[in-house]
C-alpha cells in the first residue's frame, strides 16, 4: 500500500495526532452499515496504520540513539574523571 494516497499530509503529524486520527476512523468504520461502501475507508485505515508504525520506529531509534550517546557521555566523563 502507499501511504502518500491519503488524503492528509499525516506524515507532518506527530504520533498523537496520528492516532486520534485513526481512532476517528475506527469510529466511523463501527458506526457504517453498509460494509460495501466502507472498504475505501478500512483501506486508509490500514494505510494511516503503516504510517504510525513507521512512524513510531523512527522515533524509537531516536530515542535509543539519544540514550546510547547520553550513556557514552556520561562513561566518557567517569573515566575522565578516574584517569585525573
Amino acid at each position: 500500500m502507499k501511504d502518500k494516497n491519503l488524503p492528509n499530509d499525516y506524515n507532518s503529524l506527530s504520533l498523537e495526532e496520528l492516532t486520534k486520527e485513526a481512532n476517528k476512523m475506527i469510529d466511523d468504520l463501527e458506526s457504517q452499515k453498509d460494509l460495501e461502501s466502507s472498504i475505501e475507508n478500512y483501506q486508509n485505515l490500514l494505510k494511516l496504520n503503516n504510517i504510525i508504525e513507521k512512524k513510531f520506529q523512527n522515533d524509537g531509534k531516536s530515542i535509543n540513539e539519544k540514550t546510547k550517546a547520553k550513556i557514552l557521555k556520561i562513561t566518557t566523563e567517569k573515566n575522565a574523571k578516574k584517569i585525573k
